[in-house]
């Protein structure tokens, strides 16, 4: 059995607000030096042990920066030329060998199922991840009928990619 789904493009600003959301899901971590040396600061600060407000101000300022610096990577990602084509319109053929990608009925590739590191099923669509930053969308409102929908879902967890 084929899914077969409607022409549709991924939005550069659903690009953006997805992929900084996930890097930041796992790169959290690196934000607690941070807040370790802003608690430190403001320790030493009311102790009385050295009393200057310059310590938390930049752990502050450098967490700030931190999570501004990734926003900007996947802003910037999604303006540059190169990656143009992740924001045109395909239609995919799917079923359990292949992803089909289709520009028109004559064009297209085929995406391989071991290039899928995961998939995931957020409340309006499912997400294929590739790689960091990469990853297919597919809203629920592209699948033409309700029975590819299910279809499409009992194909990944088939495959193992969805729990």
């Amino acid at each position: 059995m084929i899914v077969k789904t409607k022409k549709f493009a991924l939005d550069p600003k659903d690009y953006v607000s997805i992929s900084f959301k996930r890097h930041m899901k796992t790169g959290w971590k690196w934000l607690l030096i941070p807040v370790a040396v802003l608690v430190l600061g403001l320790i030493l600060h009311f102790t009385g042990t050295y009393k200057n407000w310059w310590i938390p101000v930049l752990s502050v300022v450098g967490g700030g920066l931190y999570v501004l610096f990734w926003y900007a990577q996947f802003y910037a990602a999604s303006q540059m030329e190169q990656n143009k084509q992740m924001f045109e319109k395909f239609m995919y053929e799917i079923d359990s060998r292949q992803i089909l990608v289709k520009i028109n009925q004559k064009e297209g590739g085929i995406m391989k199922w071991e290039s899928i590191q995961t998939a995931e099923r957020t409340p309006d669509s499912f997400l294929l991840i590739i790689g960091k930053g990469q990853f297919l969308r597919f809203p629920f409102s592209v699948f033409n009928s309700e029975h590819d929908l299910k279809l499409f879902e009992s194909i990944l967890k088939r495959k193992e990619l969805l729990a």
